[in-house]
């Protein structure tokens, strides 16, 4: 089978396209198989909210999905530009300098991104 890559961009503090987001991302896992995908939640802007440990409607939600091999990202531009610290957010996410720039570096490793204010996925499997 093949190996997927795929990106779940969320840029907006949205509950309900969040929530979309997690559900897709541990569908993919569930349907391809844990060990035929690599899946990546990249968070910018309001969509950090996400993943702050403030946050009681996700958390449950992303535990269960981490371990299923689901990275969970965040920029540090928005957490600086919302006055947050790394230490806001939940203790499985990681920081990157520029959300961004992390989703285009995937589309450059033909990772592409499913914006969770896209309606058009823009996935690719990689042979």
């Amino acid at each position: 089978m093949e190996r997927y890559r795929v990106v779940f961009h969320v840029d907006e503090g949205n509950g309900a396209r969040v929530i979309l987001a997690l559900n897709n991302t541990g569908n993919l896992t569930a349907d391809l198989g844990e060990d035929n995908v690599e899946v990546e939640l990249v968070a910018n802007g309001e969509g950090i909210m996400a993943l702050l440990k403030t946050q009681y409607l996700n958390k449950e939600q992303i535990a269960e999905l981490a371990p299923k091999g689901i990275r969970f990202i965040a920029c540090d531009n928005s957490l600086r530009q919302m006055g947050l610290g790394n230490d806001a957010l939940l203790g499985l996410v990681a920081v990157v300098p520029a959300g961004v720039v992390e989703v285009v570096k995937k589309q450059a490793q033909r990772d592409g991104p499913i914006s969770g204010h896209h309606s058009v996925p823009t996935q690719r499997a990689l042979p």
